[in-house]
C-alpha cells in the first residue's frame, strides 16, 4: 500500500475518534438550546453556539472534518470512510464511561453488528486504487437522487408508524446529506474536469446539503435517542460515501464472487444494526414517564429520550 493511502488512513482514523466525541458533546449542548425551527434558521443556529458544549463539539468536528478532508483526498473514498465508520465502535463506551448515557442490550448488539459490517468493509477494501474520475452525469444524478431520499427521510414522519422515530429519521438524512458533501469534496480536491470540477452544479449542491445536515442532525439530537441518532446519522452518511466510491469514482465492489458477497452482506449488516439502534417504542414510552428518577447529579438523563415534537426541521 503506497505511504499517501496510509496516511490517508491515519488521517480518517484520528477523524473517527474526533467524530465520535464530536457528536456526544453537541447533543449535550443541543438539548440545552432552543428548539431548531428551520423557518428561523439564524436564531436557531445562535441558540445552539450559545450553548457552550454544542460549540466545542462543533469545534471538535470542524477538525474531524479536516481530517476528513485529508482522508478523502489521500485514499480511496470507499475505504476511508469504512476507517472512518470504524470510530462507531467507539462510541457506545464514550456514551457509558463519559456521557453518563445507559445503553440498552440491543444498542450494544447493533454497534457490534455494525462494527462487524464496517469491518468487513474495510477489510474487503484493501488494495484498492485511489481512483479520483468521475462522469459529471454520473455524480449529478447520484447527488440528486441521495437527496431526494434525505427528504423522504425527513417527511417520512408523517406516517403515524413512523412519526415515533422522527428523530432517527433525522438523523440519517443528516447522514446522507453529509455524505453527499463528503462526494462533492472528493469530485472537488481529484483535480477531474478541471475549472468545471471545481463549480460545477454538484459544488453547490454539496454545500446546500450540508447547511442542511447541520439543522437536521441539531433537531435529530434534540429530539431522539442521542446514541441511535448520532450512529445513524455516521453510518448512513458512510455507507452513502462508500457507495458514492462505488458507483461515482468506480472504486471496485471487488475483484472476484466472495469480495462482492462479503461486502453485500456487509453493506445489509449495517443496515439491519441501524434498525437495532433505536429503544422499543414502549420502551421509550415507559423511560419517559420515569425521566426524573434517572438523572445524575447535574440532572441530565442517563438516556435521552425524543422530546419537543412540533412543526420544526
Amino acid at each position: 500500500m503506497h505511504l499517501r493511502v496510509v496516511i490517508g488512513l491515519l488521517l480518517a482514523l484520528a477523524c473517527a475518534g474526533g467524530a465520535s466525541l464530536s457528536g456526544l458533546w453537541k447533543q449535550k449542548g443541543a438539548v440545552q438550546a432552543g428548539d431548531v425551527d428551520i423557518r428561523r434558521p439564524v436564531q436557531s443556529a445562535l441558540a445552539l453556539f450559545r450553548s457552550k458544549w454544542f460549540a466545542i463539539g462543533w469545534i471538535v468536528a470542524v477538525i474531524a472534518w479536516l481530517l476528513h478532508v485529508g482522508a478523502l483526498a489521500l485514499a480511496p473514498l470507499s475505504l476511508a470512510q469504512a476507517v472512518i465508520a470504524g470510530g462507531l465502535v467507539l462510541l457506545g463506551l464514550l456514551a457509558e464511561r463519559f456521557f453518563g448515557f445507559r445503553l440498552k442490550r440491543r444498542q450494544w448488539l447493533g454497534l457490534a453488528i455494525m462494527a462487524c459490517g464496517l469491518g468487513v468493509l474495510a477489510v474487503s477494501a484493501h488494495g484498492e486504487n485511489n481512483h479520483s474520475a468521475y462522469g459529471i452525469l454520473a455524480i449529478v444524478a447520484f447527488e440528486t437522487a441521495c437527496v431526494a431520499v434525505g427528504i423522504g427521510c425527513v417527511m417520512a414522519y408523517r406516517i403515524q408508524r413512523l412519526s415515533e422515530q422522527h428523530g432517527l429519521l433525522l438523523g440519517i438524512a443528516a447522514g446522507i446529506w453529509f455524505g453527499v458533501a463528503d462526494v462533492t469534496i472528493k469530485a472537488v480536491t481529484s483535480g477531474s474536469h478541471g475549472l468545471l470540477g471545481v463549480l460545477g452544479p454538484w459544488t453547490l449542491m454539496g454545500v446546500l446539503t450540508a447547511v442542511g445536515a447541520f439543522y437536521a442532525s441539531a433537531r435529530s439530537l434534540q429530539i431522539g435517542d442521542a446514541v441511535a441518532v448520532i450512529a445513524a446519522t455516521a453510518t448512513a452518511a458512510n455507507v452513502l460515501g462508500i457507495i458514492g466510491g462505488i458507483v461515482v469514482f468506480g472504486d471496485p465492489l471487488g475483484s472476484d464472487m466472495p469480495t462482492v458477497a462479503g461486502r453485500i452482506v456487509a453493506f445489509v449488516l449495517v443496515v439491519f444494526a441501524i434498525g437495532l439502534m433505536p429503544a422499543p417504542v414502549r420502551a421509550q414510552r415507559a423511560a419517559g414517564a420515569t425521566e426524573d428518577e434517572r438523572t445524575e447529579g447535574s440532572g441530565r438523563p442517563l438516556t435521552q429520550e425524543p422530546q419537543r415534537r412540533g412543526a420544526y426541521v
